[in-house]
């Protein structure tokens, strides 16, 4: 038995096979080969076509029996790929000319089709792209003779061991498998732990280099996500807590359901919207289940994750499914927020040097105005199946925020002129996760609805922290006085210029922090579904009065540690 301490991230506790997810895919042998070899090459390639044609075959009949139509046209596009004269044709072309194997060939075709379709302006021939990276991923995968792993394919239940997990690779694995998962890297802040917790998965991450190659697959993993505890090949002692643990769950989840449709408030009657945060159109069932009162943070990037762009239509169809199943509750749909972490190839969004200050959400939106315009039509259709509003992420300045509205006038004039019902008087909101919108919020507040902080990112941005970085983890705390008086200039903008305020951020999350937050003048809050019952406690045990006391005295303390041990002494939560 070996016990191994991370970051608790999502809560709950799981025992069950481990599933060691390496990606090495990136790992390409490239070697030169001579004139004679171009004709062995060449049937090298022909045979893993063969094959991932044969298993793109099954995958599109299975596609057909399962999803339809539809669905299963997807892999017809990528036969057609696979039978296209052209691609042989570059391929061989590739060999005689430059003297390389087949798999950097391929490669090479990959990059030349990939960069040409990200620069057009034909959002059909940008979804072409992600076809690409799937047809070029199954030949390598033959041509190397190694399994093709994915994580949508998993058939039992496991623990998901991995270095690190992409937004993307979260979104498309079988989510009823994974009971638990453990990760090397990143921290209660990172993409992995948000969608862990909207998926209610229990994990640990930032257990420390090393840990992949210690567990076997196969073996028995036991996660406790509260406590940041992984065991590998737990005893019959720990095996029994897990039991017992997922029995004291069980009657949380009874008490939670009585509480449910109590509407949150202070002690003393003060009234707080508690709002979810979700980033797929099927979350909305455990937002109603946990009595949020709206969803206060649809991310609608993690839609377009899935291994394919989707046009306005699906879009449409998915803002709408949210909105009427909400019933007349609001519904704040953050525009496309990708980069950072959050890479899509499929839009030419790559690796930078410095991605979380590179081209990223509204900055990429601004540019890629044809797939803004697109969702913000959706949105904006959408918006006659339910109360929805727009916001805008990453503004930090006023241009862009007046850009982005023009825009949205723009897609509002198109709609009408096509005979679609909206709302043209929809609310229109930004996020506020930069120390520059904050500062400016006096200003910003005159051209916007509403705020919304979004912590996460404003902590990661003032504090000069990497959030998914372990070594400096430490430093991102929203409880630095930085942080909290950012917070605090914003919500008295906004109440000066009487538009709306909430916060995202997962800081609403906690129960502590909630309490904070609402003293220092908030009256809505957003977060994991899962995390409402909690919040809802901690705010009926205490008062406005005693709220807002608390919250002077934070913002008079020096460090963030003063401010936990504060909350620490003054709730009992």
């Amino acid at each position: 038995m070996t016990i191994i301490k991370g970051i608790g991230v999502s809560p709950g506790v799981a025992i069950a096979p481990a599933f060691v997810y390496i990606d090495d895919s990136g790992i390409i042998p490239q070697y030169h080969i001579s004139a004679e070899d171009v004709q062995s090459e060449m049937a090298r390639f022909h045979e893993a076509s063969l094959l991932a044609k044969k298993e793109i075959e099954a995958l599109r009949d299975r596609a057909k029996k399962e999803a339809g139509e539809e669905q299963a046209a997807i892999f017809d596009a990528h036969i057609m790929m696979l039978d296209d004269p052209v691609l042989l044709e570059q391929i061989e072309l590739s060999l005689k000319e430059k003297q390389f194997n087949v798999e950097a060939a391929v490669l090479s075709f990959e990059s030349e089709m990939v960069n040409k379709l990200s620069s057009s302006q034909d959002p059909l021939k940008q979804e072409k792209v992600s076809d690409i990276h799937d047809v070029v991923r199954r030949l390598l995968g033959h041509l190397l003779k190694k399994e093709r792993i994915s994580l949508s394919d998993i058939q039992t239940e496991i623990i998901l061991i991995a270095k690190d997990l992409l937004p993307s690779e979260m979104v498309m694995m079988s989510r009823s498998m994974v009971r638990g998962i453990v990760t090397e890297t990143g921290s209660r802040t990172s993409h992995a732990a948000i969608l862990a917790r909207a998926f209610e998965i229990p994990a640990v991450l930032g257990v420390g280099p090393g840990f992949v190659q210690q567990v076997k697959q196969g073996q028995a993993v036991y996660v406790d996500g509260d406590s940041g505890t992984v065991v590998i090949e737990p005893d019959d002692s720990i095996i029994r807590s897990e039991k017992a643990a997922r029995a004291a769950r069980l009657k949380q989840e009874k008490e939670n359901k009585e509480l449910r449709d109590i509407p949150a408030h202070t002690k003393d009657g003060t009234g707080i919207m508690l709002l979810a945060n979700i980033g797929m159109p099927e979350e909305v069932t455990n937002a109603i289940e946990y009595g949020a009162e709206g969803i206060g943070l649809f991310r609608s990037e993690f839609f377009f994750l899935g291994g394919h762009i989707p046009g306005e239509e699906e879009q449409y169809n998915a803002y709408a499914q949210v909105a009427r199943s909400m019933n007349g509750k609001p519904v704040t749909i953050r525009t496309l927020d990708i980069g950072g972490d959050k890479v899509l190839p499929e839009l030419g969004v790559m690796g930078e040097k410095n991605p979380l200050l590179g081209w990223r959400a509204i900055r990429f939106c601004l540019e890629k105005t044809d797939l803004f315009i697109t969702q913000l039509r959706a949105i904006l259709r959408a918006s006659d199946q339910g109360k929805v509003n727009i916001m805008f992420p990453m503004i930090s300045t006023i241009d862009e925020l007046i850009r982005a509205q023009a825009l949205l006038d723009k897609a509002k004039e198109e709609c009408i002129s096509q005979g679609y019902k909206i709302d043209e008087d929809i609310e229109t909101g930004i996020m506020i996760e930069v120390p520059s919108a904050a500062i400016c919020s006096d200003v910003l507040s005159r051209s916007c609805d509403f705020f919304s902080i979004g912590t996460n990112d404003l902590s990661q941005y003032t504090l000069a922290v990497d959030r998914g970085n372990q070594k400096v983890a430490y430093l991102n705390n929203p409880f630095d006085i930085a942080v909290l008086r950012l917070i605090s200039m914003t919500i008295k903008s906004s109440k000066k210029a009487n538009i709306g305020v909430s916060l995202c951020g997962e800081m609403a999350a906690d129960p502590a922090s909630a309490v904070l937050l609402v003293g220092l003048g908030l009256r809505s809050l957003s977060m994991s579904a899962s995390a409402i019952p909690a919040v809802k406690r901690a705010l009926m045990s205490i008062t406005m009065e005693e709220a807002s006391s608390l919250a002077q005295q934070a913002l008079s303390m020096n460090t963030a540690s003063q401010v936990t041990a504060l909350l620490n002494s003054r709730l009992n939560l």
